[in-house]
C-alpha cells in the first residue's frame, strides 16, 4: 500500500490500457477493501490487459474466462459481468474520442486539478467533474461508475490532486 501511494497514487495517467484498468479497479473495489483489490491486479491485467482498440476478440476471450470460479480475480458476477460491457464500452468510446485518455481528462479541462487539502477530513467523496463523469459514463453503457467511482478514478490517475499538504507528493505532483 504504501508503495502503491509513493508511486503510483495520483501520478497523471495517459495511457488508455492503464486507464481502463484503474476504471475498472476501482469499481472492483466498491466494497472491498484497496489491499485487496491491488493483491487481485495481476491477474486484472492477465484476463482483460490484452484489450486493444479495435480487438473485440479479446473481449469474447475474458468473456470465455468469466467464471468466478476459473477467473481468480473476482467472484462477483455483477462486477465480472460489468468488466467485460465497460470493455466493449470503452472501445467505443476510444473509436469515438480517439483515445479514452482524451475523453476522461476532458472533465478536468486536460490538467490536473490542485486541491491540496489540509488533510483526510477535506478530502470529498465527489465533485461536480466526477459526477458529469460517472453520468456521462453510464450514458454510453459503463457500469460500476457512479460520482464516488469516478472521483477515485480521478484521484488515482492525477486529474485531482489530493495528496495532503503535509504528504511529500503533494508538492512533487504539483
Amino acid at each position: 500500500m504504501i508503495r502503491y501511494h509513493d508511486e503510483e497514487w495520483g501520478v497523471p495517467v495517459h495511457d488508455d490500457r492503464l486507464l481502463f484498468e484503474f476504471l475498472i479497479l476501482e469499481g472492483a473495489q466498491a466494497g472491498l477493501s484497496w489491499e485487496t483489490v491491488l493483491r487481485k491486479r495481476e491477474r486484472y491485467r492477465e484476463v482483460f490487459g490484452r484489450i486493444r482498440r479495435g480487438k473485440d476478440r479479446e473481449i469474447r476471450r475474458a468473456e470465455s474466462a468469466r467464471s468466478p470460479r476459473r477467473s481468480g480475480h473476482h467472484r462477483n458476477r455483477l462486477k465480472i459481468s460489468a468488466t467485460i460491457s465497460n470493455a466493449r464500452a470503452f472501445l467505443a468510446v476510444q473509436r469515438e474520442f480517439g483515445s479514452f485518455d482524451a475523453y476522461l481528462w476532458q472533465f478536468t479541462g486536460g490538467s490536473t486539478k490542485q486541491r491540496a487539502p489540509r488533510g483526510p477530513k477535506d478530502v470529498p467523496a465527489r465533485t461536480a467533474e466526477s459526477d458529469a463523469m460517472g453520468k456521462d459514463l453510464k450514458k454510453r453503457g459503463f457500469r460500476f461508475v457512479g460520482s464516488t467511482i469516478c472521483y477515485a478514478l480521478m484521484q488515482a490517475t492525477g486529474m485531482v490532486n489530493d495528496h495532503v499538504r503535509s504528504c511529500f507528493r503533494c508538492g512533487e505532483l504539483r
